[in-house]
């Protein structure tokens, strides 16, 4: 089966990653707990390669086939266990994300944030 993100629905993601638990038994060590740690380990493996590089030097890492699928197979481990994630704590993610999104877009209005990486909020935005 060839998945791409224009034809795949989230939900057949959260299947094929509850099945593949499921086949291997891993179901008994998926706590909330276990899921949330692991997607920070897997994340910290998708920082690693990028660690001392300078800021075009990270987007060119992507372009070295080795290197690039080395960081799409850590991106996948962080997906496959934010998937776990939602499938056990039935979280709809396409809801949790639109929601997400509508509550960023409350928060960092485009007048205030175009262009600007500054996190708006803070003690020093009060003025």
């Amino acid at each position: 089966m060839c998945l791409s993100d224009t034809s795949t629905p989230i939900e057949t993601l959260k299947q094929r990653a509850l099945a593949s638990a499921e086949e291997r038994d891993w179901g008994q060590f998926h706590s909330l707990k276990n899921l949330s740690i692991a997607l920070a380990g897997e994340a910290a493996e998708l920082m690693e390669p990028f660690q001392w590089l300078e800021g075009t030097q990270s987007d060119e890492l992507l372009e070295d086939a080795k290197s690039r699928e080395a960081v799409e197979d850590e991106l996948a481990d962080v997906v496959i266990y934010a998937l776990q994630f939602a499938n056990r704590g039935n979280i709809d993610l396409s809801s949790a994300i639109e929601r997400k999104m509508r509550k960023n877009a409350f928060k960092y209005p485009v007048e205030l944030s175009k262009g600007s990486a500054r996190k708006l909020g803070l003690s020093s935005d009060k003025k």
